[in-house]
Protein backbone atom coordinates (compact mmCIF):
# COMPACT_ATOMS: atom_id res chain seq x y z
CA UNK A 1 0.00 0.00 0.00
CA UNK A 2 1.29 3.61 -0.97
CA UNK A 3 1.26 6.85 0.91
CA UNK A 4 -1.29 7.54 -0.87
CA UNK A 5 -3.69 4.80 -0.62
CA UNK A 6 -3.04 5.67 3.44
CA UNK A 7 -4.06 8.56 3.29
CA UNK A 8 -7.09 8.71 0.90
CA UNK A 9 -5.39 10.28 -2.03
CA UNK A 10 -4.53 13.82 -2.86
CA UNK A 11 -6.59 16.44 -4.40
CA UNK A 12 -5.87 16.66 -8.12
CA UNK A 13 -8.51 19.12 -9.35
CA UNK A 14 -10.48 21.51 -7.21
CA UNK A 15 -13.43 23.69 -9.21
CA UNK A 16 -14.46 26.57 -7.88
CA UNK A 17 -18.18 27.82 -9.01
CA UNK A 18 -18.59 31.08 -9.24
CA UNK A 19 -16.12 34.29 -9.65
CA UNK A 20 -16.63 37.51 -8.19
CA UNK A 21 -14.42 38.71 -5.31
CA UNK A 22 -15.16 35.60 -3.56
CA UNK A 23 -14.20 33.54 -6.15
CA UNK A 24 -11.17 35.06 -6.78
CA UNK A 25 -10.01 35.59 -3.63
CA UNK A 26 -10.55 31.97 -3.65
CA UNK A 27 -8.25 30.76 -6.58
CA UNK A 28 -5.82 33.52 -5.91
CA UNK A 29 -4.08 31.41 -2.98
CA UNK A 30 -5.44 27.95 -4.18
CA UNK A 31 -3.27 28.79 -7.60
CA UNK A 32 -0.66 30.04 -5.46
CA UNK A 33 0.33 27.34 -3.35
CA UNK A 34 -1.30 24.01 -5.60
CA UNK A 35 -1.75 24.21 -9.15
CA UNK A 36 1.82 24.36 -10.06
CA UNK A 37 3.17 22.52 -7.34
CA UNK A 38 6.70 19.92 -8.29
CA UNK A 39 5.53 17.04 -6.70
CA UNK A 40 1.71 16.67 -6.74
CA UNK A 41 0.32 19.53 -8.46
CA UNK A 42 -3.43 19.91 -8.40
CA UNK A 43 -5.83 21.99 -11.06
CA UNK A 44 -7.69 24.66 -9.87
CA UNK A 45 -10.56 25.72 -12.12
CA UNK A 46 -12.95 28.41 -11.71
CA UNK A 47 -16.34 28.84 -13.66
CA UNK A 48 -18.07 31.34 -14.18
CA UNK A 49 -20.98 33.02 -16.35
CA UNK A 50 -21.24 36.26 -17.97
CA UNK A 51 -24.76 35.74 -17.37
CA UNK A 52 -25.04 36.18 -13.77
CA UNK A 53 -24.26 39.27 -12.15
CA UNK A 54 -21.89 39.66 -9.34
CA UNK A 55 -23.38 41.67 -5.91
CA UNK A 56 -19.59 43.17 -5.71
CA UNK A 57 -20.34 46.59 -3.76
CA UNK A 58 -18.12 45.29 -1.01
CA UNK A 59 -15.53 48.19 -1.04
CA UNK A 60 -14.47 48.45 1.97
CA UNK A 61 -12.48 46.50 4.17
CA UNK A 62 -10.78 45.57 7.23
CA UNK A 63 -6.84 45.80 7.58
CA UNK A 64 -6.98 41.85 7.97
CA UNK A 65 -7.15 42.26 3.78
CA UNK A 66 -2.97 43.84 4.31
CA UNK A 67 -2.28 40.14 5.43
CA UNK A 68 -4.19 38.64 2.28
CA UNK A 69 -2.08 40.62 -0.03
CA UNK A 70 0.98 40.26 1.42
CA UNK A 71 1.09 36.59 1.75
CA UNK A 72 0.11 36.74 -2.60
CA UNK A 73 2.73 38.99 -2.78
CA UNK A 74 1.17 41.73 -4.10
CA UNK A 75 2.82 45.03 -4.52
CA UNK A 76 0.92 47.45 -2.35
CA UNK A 77 1.51 50.50 -5.07
CA UNK A 78 0.19 48.01 -7.92
CA UNK A 79 -2.59 46.77 -5.99
CA UNK A 80 -3.98 50.32 -5.15
CA UNK A 81 -3.06 51.71 -8.89
CA UNK A 82 -5.18 49.17 -10.12
CA UNK A 83 -7.73 49.02 -7.87
CA UNK A 84 -8.15 52.62 -7.44
CA UNK A 85 -8.20 52.02 -3.68
CA UNK A 86 -7.77 54.57 -1.07
CA UNK A 87 -6.85 54.12 2.60
CA UNK A 88 -9.20 53.29 5.26
CA UNK A 89 -8.60 54.18 9.05
CA UNK A 90 -11.97 53.61 10.13
CA UNK A 91 -15.74 54.14 9.92
CA UNK A 92 -17.28 57.50 11.01
CA UNK A 93 -20.97 56.80 12.33
CA UNK A 94 -23.39 59.09 12.23
CA UNK A 95 -27.67 59.81 13.88
CA UNK A 96 -26.56 56.35 15.05
CA UNK A 97 -27.67 55.95 18.48
CA UNK A 98 -29.33 59.24 18.42
CA UNK A 99 -29.99 62.01 15.71
CA UNK A 100 -26.89 64.16 15.77
CA UNK A 101 -24.50 61.98 17.07
CA UNK A 102 -21.21 61.56 15.69
CA UNK A 103 -18.21 59.18 16.55
CA UNK A 104 -15.61 57.07 15.02
CA UNK A 105 -14.78 53.67 14.98
CA UNK A 106 -11.09 53.51 14.22
CA UNK A 107 -8.21 50.65 13.71
CA UNK A 108 -6.37 51.24 16.25
CA UNK A 109 -6.00 51.75 20.37
CA UNK A 110 -6.06 54.68 22.47
CA UNK A 111 -2.95 54.68 23.62
CA UNK A 112 -0.89 52.00 25.50
CA UNK A 113 -1.95 50.44 28.60
CA UNK A 114 -0.47 51.95 32.42
CA UNK A 115 0.44 49.19 34.59
CA UNK A 116 -0.49 46.64 32.77
CA UNK A 117 -4.71 47.74 32.45
CA UNK A 118 -6.22 49.38 29.17
CA UNK A 119 -6.21 53.42 28.30
CA UNK A 120 -9.90 53.03 28.21
CA UNK A 121 -9.76 52.73 32.05
CA UNK A 122 -7.46 55.28 33.21
CA UNK A 123 -9.31 57.88 31.07
CA UNK A 124 -12.90 56.92 32.46
CA UNK A 125 -10.78 57.79 35.96
CA UNK A 126 -9.93 60.90 34.28
CA UNK A 127 -13.53 61.67 33.28
CA UNK A 128 -14.32 61.22 37.10
CA UNK A 129 -11.52 63.77 38.35
CA UNK A 130 -12.22 66.55 35.90
CA UNK A 131 -14.75 68.60 34.43
CA UNK A 132 -15.25 68.16 30.26
CA UNK A 133 -13.03 65.59 30.10
CA UNK A 134 -12.14 65.41 26.26
CA UNK A 135 -14.01 62.87 24.23
CA UNK A 136 -11.77 59.12 24.16
CA UNK A 137 -11.05 59.72 20.53
CA UNK A 138 -8.60 62.52 21.14
CA UNK A 139 -5.72 60.01 22.34
CA UNK A 140 -6.49 57.70 19.08
CA UNK A 141 -4.35 58.56 16.30
CA UNK A 142 -6.15 57.14 13.85
CA UNK A 143 -9.21 59.28 14.89
CA UNK A 144 -7.40 62.50 14.71
CA UNK A 145 -5.95 61.79 11.37
CA UNK A 146 -9.33 61.05 9.58
CA UNK A 147 -10.80 64.04 11.32
CA UNK A 148 -8.04 66.20 9.51
CA UNK A 149 -8.25 63.71 6.23
CA UNK A 150 -4.59 63.06 6.98
CA UNK A 151 -3.07 59.82 5.88
CA UNK A 152 0.15 57.87 6.26
CA UNK A 153 0.91 54.36 7.12
CA UNK A 154 2.31 53.42 10.36
CA UNK A 155 6.18 52.48 11.09
CA UNK A 156 6.74 48.77 10.49
CA UNK A 157 9.72 49.64 11.05
CA UNK A 158 10.39 51.55 14.24
CA UNK A 159 6.75 51.34 15.92
CA UNK A 160 5.74 53.85 18.54
CA UNK A 161 3.17 54.69 20.49
CA UNK A 162 2.54 56.74 17.70
CA UNK A 163 2.57 53.81 15.55
CA UNK A 164 -0.12 52.49 17.06
CA UNK A 165 -3.32 51.91 14.25
CA UNK A 166 -3.65 50.15 11.17
CA UNK A 167 -5.87 50.68 7.99
CA UNK A 168 -7.54 49.21 5.88
CA UNK A 169 -8.82 49.94 2.08
CA UNK A 170 -11.71 51.16 -0.08
CA UNK A 171 -11.27 49.66 -3.52
CA UNK A 172 -13.93 48.74 -6.30
CA UNK A 173 -14.58 45.16 -5.82
CA UNK A 174 -14.71 44.14 -9.96
CA UNK A 175 -11.71 45.51 -10.09
CA UNK A 176 -10.29 43.69 -7.31
CA UNK A 177 -11.84 40.46 -8.74
CA UNK A 178 -10.13 40.94 -12.19
CA UNK A 179 -6.99 42.12 -10.37
CA UNK A 180 -6.93 38.65 -8.63
CA UNK A 181 -7.89 36.67 -11.84
CA UNK A 182 -5.05 37.81 -13.78
CA UNK A 183 -2.63 37.15 -10.95
CA UNK A 184 -4.71 33.61 -10.39
CA UNK A 185 -4.47 32.58 -13.85
CA UNK A 186 -0.88 33.58 -14.80
CA UNK A 187 -0.06 30.45 -11.58
CA UNK A 188 -1.78 28.08 -13.52
CA UNK A 189 -5.37 28.56 -12.69
CA UNK A 190 -7.91 27.75 -15.34
CA UNK A 191 -10.89 29.77 -16.23
CA UNK A 192 -13.81 28.33 -18.01
CA UNK A 193 -17.24 30.39 -19.27
CA UNK A 194 -20.59 28.69 -19.06
CA UNK A 195 -23.71 28.48 -17.37
CA UNK A 196 -23.93 25.49 -15.23
CA UNK A 197 -27.38 23.93 -15.22
CA UNK A 198 -26.94 20.67 -13.80
CA UNK A 199 -24.54 19.34 -10.63
CA UNK A 200 -24.10 15.57 -10.32
CA UNK A 201 -23.39 13.55 -7.46
CA UNK A 202 -21.95 10.50 -6.13
CA UNK A 203 -25.07 7.67 -6.14
CA UNK A 204 -23.81 6.04 -3.33
CA UNK A 205 -21.50 8.69 -1.25
CA UNK A 206 -23.23 11.74 -1.90
CA UNK A 207 -20.08 13.62 -3.25
CA UNK A 208 -20.35 16.22 -5.57
CA UNK A 209 -18.20 14.52 -8.74
CA UNK A 210 -19.35 17.28 -11.47
CA UNK A 211 -21.17 20.23 -12.85
CA UNK A 212 -22.61 20.26 -16.48
CA UNK A 213 -22.75 23.37 -18.40
CA UNK A 214 -25.53 24.47 -20.94
CA UNK A 215 -23.60 23.67 -23.82
CA UNK A 216 -22.77 20.10 -22.78
CA UNK A 217 -19.38 20.27 -21.40
CA UNK A 218 -18.72 18.60 -17.72
CA UNK A 219 -16.41 19.91 -15.34
CA UNK A 220 -15.34 16.98 -12.67
CA UNK A 221 -13.90 17.73 -9.79
CA UNK A 222 -12.22 16.10 -6.47
CA UNK A 223 -13.29 19.07 -3.94
CA UNK A 224 -15.87 21.94 -4.98
CA UNK A 225 -16.10 25.35 -3.84
CA UNK A 226 -19.25 27.07 -3.73
CA UNK A 227 -18.64 30.76 -4.62
CA UNK A 228 -21.93 31.22 -6.35
CA UNK A 229 -23.86 33.54 -4.25
CA UNK A 230 -26.68 33.87 -2.79
CA UNK A 231 -27.83 31.14 -4.20
CA UNK A 232 -25.62 28.09 -2.70
CA UNK A 233 -25.88 26.49 -5.99
CA UNK A 234 -23.54 23.42 -4.61
CA UNK A 235 -24.27 23.65 -0.78
CA UNK A 236 -27.85 24.41 -0.84
CA UNK A 237 -29.04 23.47 -4.02
CA UNK A 238 -27.35 20.35 -4.34
CA UNK A 239 -26.51 19.06 -0.45
CA UNK A 240 -29.75 21.18 1.37
CA UNK A 241 -27.16 22.62 3.99
CA UNK A 242 -29.77 24.62 5.48
CA UNK A 243 -29.55 28.26 6.40
CA UNK A 244 -29.86 29.84 9.64
CA UNK A 245 -32.19 32.96 9.39
CA UNK A 246 -31.10 36.29 11.50
CA UNK A 247 -33.73 38.66 10.27
CA UNK A 248 -35.38 38.89 14.14
CA UNK A 249 -32.13 40.21 14.97
CA UNK A 250 -30.92 42.17 11.90
CA UNK A 251 -34.61 43.35 10.06
CA UNK A 252 -32.70 44.90 6.82
CA UNK A 253 -33.44 42.97 3.93
CA UNK A 254 -32.95 45.13 0.87
CA UNK A 255 -30.03 47.51 -0.12
CA UNK A 256 -29.55 49.86 -3.09
CA UNK A 257 -26.35 50.82 -4.46
CA UNK A 258 -25.29 54.28 -6.60
CA UNK A 259 -21.63 55.66 -7.41
CA UNK A 260 -21.24 59.20 -7.93
CA UNK A 261 -18.69 61.52 -8.89
CA UNK A 262 -15.88 62.26 -6.45
CA UNK A 263 -15.59 65.39 -4.36
CA UNK A 264 -12.77 66.79 -3.36
CA UNK A 265 -11.74 65.42 -0.40
CA UNK A 266 -10.47 62.07 -0.33
CA UNK A 267 -11.47 61.18 3.19
CA UNK A 268 -9.59 58.15 4.98
CA UNK A 269 -12.65 56.68 6.34
CA UNK A 270 -15.95 54.98 5.43
CA UNK A 271 -19.11 56.77 6.58
CA UNK A 272 -22.29 55.22 7.75
CA UNK A 273 -25.14 57.38 8.44
CA UNK A 274 -28.42 56.17 10.12
CA UNK A 275 -31.23 56.74 8.22
CA UNK A 276 -35.19 56.00 9.17
CA UNK A 277 -35.44 52.93 7.66
CA UNK A 278 -32.08 51.51 7.78
CA UNK A 279 -28.57 52.94 7.16
CA UNK A 280 -26.74 54.67 4.24
CA UNK A 281 -22.69 54.28 3.12
CA UNK A 282 -20.35 56.70 1.84
CA UNK A 283 -16.84 54.83 0.32
CA UNK A 284 -14.46 57.17 -1.30
CA UNK A 285 -12.38 55.89 -4.14
CA UNK A 286 -9.70 57.31 -6.46
CA UNK A 287 -12.52 57.44 -9.27
CA UNK A 288 -15.56 58.01 -7.86
CA UNK A 289 -17.87 57.67 -4.60
CA UNK A 290 -19.48 54.63 -3.68
CA UNK A 291 -22.83 54.99 -1.87
CA UNK A 292 -25.96 52.78 -0.89
CA UNK A 293 -28.66 52.54 1.69
CA UNK A 294 -29.10 49.12 3.68
CA UNK A 295 -32.64 49.08 4.43
CA UNK A 296 -35.71 47.13 5.54
CA UNK A 297 -38.83 47.12 2.77
CA UNK A 298 -40.97 46.44 5.74
CA UNK A 299 -40.35 49.78 7.10
CA UNK A 300 -40.27 51.77 3.94
CA UNK A 301 -40.87 51.28 0.49
CA UNK A 302 -38.42 50.85 -2.62
CA UNK A 303 -38.87 54.21 -3.88
CA UNK A 304 -39.02 55.96 -0.83
CA UNK A 305 -35.60 54.22 -0.03
CA UNK A 306 -33.71 55.12 -3.59
CA UNK A 307 -35.37 58.69 -2.48
CA UNK A 308 -32.99 59.04 0.28
CA UNK A 309 -29.92 57.34 -1.15
CA UNK A 310 -29.98 59.85 -3.85
CA UNK A 311 -30.62 62.77 -1.70
CA UNK A 312 -27.56 61.57 0.56
CA UNK A 313 -24.45 61.37 -1.91
CA UNK A 314 -22.39 64.96 -2.41
CA UNK A 315 -21.77 64.07 -6.43
CA UNK A 316 -23.76 63.51 -9.62
CA UNK A 317 -24.97 59.67 -9.74
CA UNK A 318 -23.55 57.50 -12.21
CA UNK A 319 -26.05 55.54 -12.89
CA UNK A 320 -29.41 54.15 -11.26
CA UNK A 321 -29.31 52.84 -7.68
CA UNK A 322 -29.02 48.69 -8.59
CA UNK A 323 -31.49 47.21 -6.06
CA UNK A 324 -30.09 44.29 -3.47
CA UNK A 325 -31.74 41.72 -1.75
CA UNK A 326 -30.80 39.12 1.17
CA UNK A 327 -31.65 37.22 4.23
CA UNK A 328 -29.13 37.74 6.78
CA UNK A 329 -28.03 34.58 8.38
CA UNK A 330 -25.55 31.65 7.38
CA UNK A 331 -25.62 28.24 6.39
CA UNK A 332 -25.80 25.40 9.24
CA UNK A 333 -22.80 23.91 7.45
CA UNK A 334 -20.32 25.79 5.28
CA UNK A 335 -18.55 22.36 4.10
CA UNK A 336 -20.77 19.32 3.50
CA UNK A 337 -19.14 16.50 2.03
CA UNK A 338 -16.45 17.31 -0.75
CA UNK A 339 -18.27 21.37 -0.97
CA UNK A 340 -16.72 24.38 1.04
CA UNK A 341 -19.00 27.29 0.53
CA UNK A 342 -17.30 30.97 0.68
CA UNK A 343 -18.64 34.07 0.41
CA UNK A 344 -22.09 34.46 -0.07
CA UNK A 345 -22.67 30.99 -0.75
CA UNK A 346 -21.59 30.81 3.08
CA UNK A 347 -23.83 33.44 4.42
CA UNK A 348 -24.47 37.36 4.75
CA UNK A 349 -24.19 39.51 7.64
CA UNK A 350 -24.67 43.08 6.32
CA UNK A 351 -21.81 45.19 5.11
CA UNK A 352 -21.87 47.86 7.85
CA UNK A 353 -18.25 46.51 9.46
CA UNK A 354 -17.02 46.02 6.14
CA UNK A 355 -16.65 42.01 7.57
CA UNK A 356 -18.46 40.61 3.94
CA UNK A 357 -14.13 40.10 2.63
CA UNK A 358 -12.84 39.57 5.70
CA UNK A 359 -14.84 36.10 6.14
CA UNK A 360 -13.77 35.51 2.94
CA UNK A 361 -10.17 35.60 3.22
CA UNK A 362 -10.99 33.63 7.04
CA UNK A 363 -12.72 31.05 4.62
CA UNK A 364 -10.11 30.74 2.46
CA UNK A 365 -7.04 30.20 4.97
CA UNK A 366 -8.93 28.11 7.01
CA UNK A 367 -9.49 25.73 4.22
CA UNK A 368 -6.08 25.49 3.10
CA UNK A 369 -5.10 24.91 6.93
CA UNK A 370 -7.54 22.07 6.73
CA UNK A 371 -7.22 21.00 3.55
CA UNK A 372 -7.90 17.48 3.04
CA UNK A 373 -7.76 14.22 0.99
CA UNK A 374 -10.58 13.29 -1.62
CA UNK A 375 -12.38 11.55 0.58
CA UNK A 376 -12.72 14.60 2.56
CA UNK A 377 -12.14 13.77 5.95
CA UNK A 378 -15.46 14.58 7.77
CA UNK A 379 -13.61 15.83 11.25
CA UNK A 380 -12.01 18.48 8.42
CA UNK A 381 -15.60 19.74 7.84
CA UNK A 382 -16.74 19.45 11.37
CA UNK A 383 -13.57 21.66 12.45
CA UNK A 384 -13.91 24.10 9.71
CA UNK A 385 -18.15 24.25 10.34
CA UNK A 386 -17.20 25.19 14.11
CA UNK A 387 -14.13 28.04 13.45
CA UNK A 388 -16.07 29.54 10.83
CA UNK A 389 -19.93 28.85 12.90
CA UNK A 390 -17.85 31.60 15.36
CA UNK A 391 -16.72 34.09 13.11
CA UNK A 392 -20.34 34.56 11.41
CA UNK A 393 -22.02 34.30 14.67
CA UNK A 394 -19.12 37.04 16.44
CA UNK A 395 -19.52 39.39 13.03
CA UNK A 396 -23.92 39.17 13.66
CA UNK A 397 -23.30 40.12 17.46
CA UNK A 398 -20.95 43.30 16.75
CA UNK A 399 -23.22 44.57 14.52
CA UNK A 400 -26.54 44.06 16.33
CA UNK A 401 -24.85 45.89 19.17
CA UNK A 402 -25.30 48.92 16.45
CA UNK A 403 -29.03 48.31 16.14
CA UNK A 404 -29.82 47.09 19.71
CA UNK A 405 -28.00 50.06 21.72
CA UNK A 406 -30.15 53.14 20.31
CA UNK A 407 -32.18 56.14 21.71
CA UNK A 408 -33.84 56.66 18.82
CA UNK A 409 -37.46 56.67 18.89
CA UNK A 410 -38.20 58.47 15.76
CA UNK A 411 -39.49 55.67 13.44
CA UNK A 412 -40.72 52.17 13.60
CA UNK A 413 -37.27 50.56 12.60
CA UNK A 414 -35.84 51.75 15.63
CA UNK A 415 -38.30 51.38 17.84
CA UNK A 416 -38.38 47.51 16.86
CA UNK A 417 -34.23 47.66 17.55
CA UNK A 418 -34.58 49.29 21.07
CA UNK A 419 -36.95 46.58 22.30
CA UNK A 420 -35.74 43.48 20.24
CA UNK A 421 -34.21 40.38 21.96
CA UNK A 422 -30.41 39.81 21.40
CA UNK A 423 -28.04 37.03 21.77
CA UNK A 424 -26.88 35.92 24.98
CA UNK A 425 -23.54 36.25 24.28
CA UNK A 426 -24.35 40.00 23.42
CA UNK A 427 -26.10 40.57 26.02
CA UNK A 428 -23.54 39.49 28.51
CA UNK A 429 -20.62 41.57 26.52
CA UNK A 430 -22.68 44.48 26.61
CA UNK A 431 -23.94 44.29 30.91
CA UNK A 432 -20.41 43.57 31.46
CA UNK A 433 -19.00 46.98 29.88
CA UNK A 434 -21.67 48.59 31.06
CA UNK A 435 -21.29 47.78 34.93
CA UNK A 436 -17.39 47.14 35.43
CA UNK A 437 -15.73 49.21 32.02
CA UNK A 438 -14.48 45.52 31.05
CA UNK A 439 -14.60 44.05 27.47
CA UNK A 440 -15.65 40.33 26.89
CA UNK A 441 -13.85 39.02 23.83
CA UNK A 442 -15.18 35.94 22.95
CA UNK A 443 -13.52 35.67 19.59
CA UNK A 444 -10.15 36.15 19.55
CA UNK A 445 -10.17 36.28 15.56
CA UNK A 446 -12.95 39.12 15.65
CA UNK A 447 -12.50 42.58 16.79
CA UNK A 448 -10.57 43.75 19.29
CA UNK A 449 -11.28 45.68 22.74
CA UNK A 450 -10.65 49.30 21.22
CA UNK A 451 -13.09 48.51 18.88
CA UNK A 452 -15.74 47.15 21.06
CA UNK A 453 -14.99 50.51 23.72
CA UNK A 454 -15.18 52.47 20.25
CA UNK A 455 -19.00 51.45 19.23
CA UNK A 456 -20.14 50.88 23.10
CA UNK A 457 -18.90 54.59 24.37
CA UNK A 458 -20.17 55.52 21.12
CA UNK A 459 -23.43 54.47 21.10
CA UNK A 460 -23.83 56.17 25.07
CA UNK A 461 -22.99 52.94 27.22
CA UNK A 462 -20.44 55.03 29.69
CA UNK A 463 -19.27 52.19 32.14
CA UNK A 464 -20.44 52.98 35.89
CA UNK A 465 -16.98 51.68 37.24
CA UNK A 466 -13.55 51.14 35.70
CA UNK A 467 -10.28 48.53 36.99
CA UNK A 468 -10.05 49.46 41.00
CA UNK A 469 -6.42 48.55 39.95
CA UNK A 470 -6.72 52.10 37.80
CA UNK A 471 -6.12 53.45 41.51
CA UNK A 472 -2.98 52.33 42.22
CA UNK A 473 -1.39 54.35 39.20
CA UNK A 474 -0.85 57.69 40.24
CA UNK A 475 -3.85 60.52 39.04
CA UNK A 476 -0.84 63.01 38.33
CA UNK A 477 1.02 60.30 36.34
CA UNK A 478 -1.67 59.44 34.52
CA UNK A 479 -2.46 62.98 33.94
CA UNK A 480 0.64 63.39 32.29
CA UNK A 481 0.75 60.24 30.50
CA UNK A 482 -2.54 61.90 28.25
CA UNK A 483 -1.82 65.21 28.46
CA UNK A 484 1.81 64.19 26.59
CA UNK A 485 0.35 61.44 24.36
CA UNK A 486 -2.23 63.92 22.98
CA UNK A 487 0.13 66.87 22.56
CA UNK A 488 2.70 63.60 20.12
CA UNK A 489 -0.85 62.92 18.27
CA UNK A 490 -1.37 66.49 17.50
CA UNK A 491 2.45 66.86 16.47
CA UNK A 492 2.41 63.52 14.09
CA UNK A 493 -1.06 64.82 12.50
CA UNK A 494 0.53 68.45 11.86
CA UNK A 495 2.97 66.83 9.76
CA UNK A 496 0.88 63.70 8.50
CA UNK A 497 0.13 64.54 4.33
CA UNK A 498 -3.39 65.24 3.12
CA UNK A 499 -4.84 62.00 2.18
CA UNK A 500 -5.88 62.99 -1.46
CA UNK A 501 -2.24 63.95 -1.62
CA UNK A 502 -0.84 60.96 -0.57
CA UNK A 503 -2.47 58.67 -2.76
CA UNK A 504 -1.60 60.90 -5.88
CA UNK A 505 2.04 59.95 -4.79
CA UNK A 506 1.83 56.69 -4.85
CA UNK A 507 -0.11 56.34 -7.94
CA UNK A 508 2.41 58.75 -9.70
CA UNK A 509 5.40 56.61 -8.00
CA UNK A 510 3.66 53.37 -9.77
CA UNK A 511 3.30 55.47 -13.28
CA UNK A 512 6.99 56.51 -13.34
CA UNK A 513 8.36 52.97 -12.18
CA UNK A 514 6.63 51.36 -15.24
CA UNK A 515 8.15 54.28 -17.25
CA UNK A 516 11.18 53.04 -15.94
CA UNK A 517 11.04 49.75 -16.69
Amino acid sequence: MNSNDMQGGAIRRIVIVGGGTAGWMTAAPLAQRLARHPTIPCEVILVESPEIGTIGVGEATLPTIRVYNKALGLDGADFVAKTQASFKLGIEFKDWGHVGNRFFHQFGDFGPALAGISAHHHWLRLAQAFDKMPDIENWSLASVMARHNKFVPPSEETPGITDAYSYGFHFDASLYASYLRDYALARGAQRIEGMIVEVEQHPESGFVTAVKLRDGRRVEGDLFVDCSGFRGLLIEGALKAGYEDWSDYLPCNSALAVPCASVPALTPYTRSTAQEAGWTWRIPLQHRTGNGYVYSNNFTTDEQARRVLLDAIDGAALDEPRQIRFLTGRRRKSWVKNVVAIGLSAGFVEPLESTSINLIETAVGKLLELFPERDCSVTLADEFNRYMGIRYESVRDFIVLHYKLTQRNDSELWRYCANMAIPDTLRHQIELFRETGRVAILDRAGFAEPSFVAMLMGLGVVPKRYDPLAERVDLRVVHGHFADLRDKIAQVVARTPDHGSYVARQAAAKVSARAAA
